[in-house]
């Protein structure tokens, strides 16, 4: 197995632009992702909603937030791989920036619904992009290592965007993550763009970012489902277990409230250190495939605690949020196999939707579990879910290729 002494010189690449940038910029993108799971209880209350108005008009929101992050991210992968990794990592930022500076001032429902739809489609193409990028210009033995800290470092952006909430109003933290996102423009002048791709850009005769590529060959169709299956149990434990944790401790029998907005905020603190760290087991291991499986069984274990050994107070229940946080720390993992799966002229494309793919499933699992809500118990309906999403996960990371130290400098025919 590999050694994590690495000569200072390759190290340097570790801290170029580009990975500082991608880095902030995924950040930025997570702090907006979450603002509203963060302020869905106090935004939708200030708008006049019942209580369950409150959890059924949440759901529809988050459900039209993670519809436009599906159609965004086939759009921005698209264009990823036609004009370049840059074009979408500037077009995007200004979507969800001017989008979430809009949901500041947002006084009804169905408004609230179209723009958190619109800042879903800016934010699908940031880290696909970003991970592509960092991919693609690190030597192939520091690249799990720099998609970690892009993605351990931006999911800090989770940390800041519950403070930010719990010291100014809602609608002052939308203003702040607009003001950020604008703000990080001025730091991606001087970001450069992907060598490799800029191998095949002048190549006319190549085509580049065609969607519909992924399902003409039947190896590139599986491959592709795969890479989305990985990414399940991950947002099952974000868009379930945790934006949901205060159903989820009522039905434990919890008498303190609990609020989804730290629920979240303690899942992220552990998944930055799960991302950063997982990048380190899989240079270690020499393998993608066996750091995720790892990571993934430890998600499915604390799911089973979080749901079946009956937690009684709060802060076990944040305590376990924060473990199945670092299990889903894989996540980095996930995206950077998503990239390396796939030739130059289709990176992109793959590796921006799969992440939102994933993302836009969160539509089918809170529309599964309201549905078996009306059979089962919370508990058990939460687990229903899971579980398919576990079984879809497992397959997936057990049967895709493995990518360690693959060379990315190749074509999708």
């Amino acid at each position: 197995m590999n050694t994590l002494v690495t000569p200072r010189s390759n190290l340097s690449h570790l801290f170029s632009a580009p990975v500082i940038v991608a880095a902030l910029g995924y950040f930025v993108d997570i702090y907006d992702l979450l603002l509203f799971g963060i302020v869905r209880l106090p935004s939708l209350a200030s708008l006049g909603l019942s209580e369950a108005e409150i959890s059924l008009t949440g759901a529809s929101i988050l459900n039209w937030q993670m519809t436009g992050l599906l159609i965004g991210g086939i759009l921005w992968g698209i264009l990823g791989d036609k004009k370049g990794r840059l074009s979408v990592l500037f077009g995007s930022i200004i979507t969800y920036s001017l989008a979430n500076i809009a949901c500041g001032f947002v006084q009804d429902p169905t408004t609230y619904k179209l723009l958190r739809f619109v800042a879903g489609v800016g934010l699908a193409g940031e880290l696909g992009a970003g991970i592509t990028l960092v991919s693609e210009i690190l030597p192939k033995h520091l690249r799990a290592i720099g998609t970690s800290l892009v993605a351990g470092i931006g999911l800090l952006g989770a940390i800041v965007g519950y403070f930010t909430v719990e010291f100014f109003a809602w609608r002052n933290a939308y203003f702040i993550g607009g003001g950020l996102g604008i703000s990080l423009l001025l730091l991606r002048i001087g970001v450069f763009e992907s060598g490799i791709f800029e191998g095949v850009k002048s190549q006319k005769h190549i085509a580049k970012g065609n969607f519909f590529a992924l399902f003409t060959n039947k190896d590139r169709f599986f491959r592709y489902l795969k890479c989305i299956g990985i990414g399940l149990p991950t947002w099952f434990v974000i868009g379930i277990l945790a934006t949901f944790s205060n159903e989820f401790g009522k039905a434990l029998g919890i008498t303190e409230p609990i609020k989804p907005g730290l629920s979240i905020m303690w899942c992220y603190v552990g998944l930055s250190v799960g991302d950063f760290l997982s990048g380190f087991l899989s240079h270690w291991l020499e393998s993608r495939k066996k750091a995720v499986f790892f990571m993934m069984s430890f998600t499915l274990l604390c799911s089973g605690i979080f749901l079946y050994t009956g937690i009684k107070n709060a802060s076990t229940l944040y305590t376990v949020a924060t473990l199945l946080g670092f299990g889903i720390g894989y996540w980095a993992m996930f995206v950077t196999i998503g990239a390396e799966q796939f030739g130059t002229n289709l990176r992109a494309t793959a590796a921006t939707t799969v992440p939102n793919m994933v993302r836009g499933m969160v539509v089918v699992m809170t529309t599964l579990f309201a549905t078996f809500k009306g059979s089962f118990s919370v508990i058990d309906s939460g687990a229903l879910v899971g579980l398919i999403c576990f079984v879809l996960g497992f397959y997936s990371i057990l049967t895709i290729p493995e990518t360690h130290g693959r060379d990315l400098d190749f074509l999708e025919k």
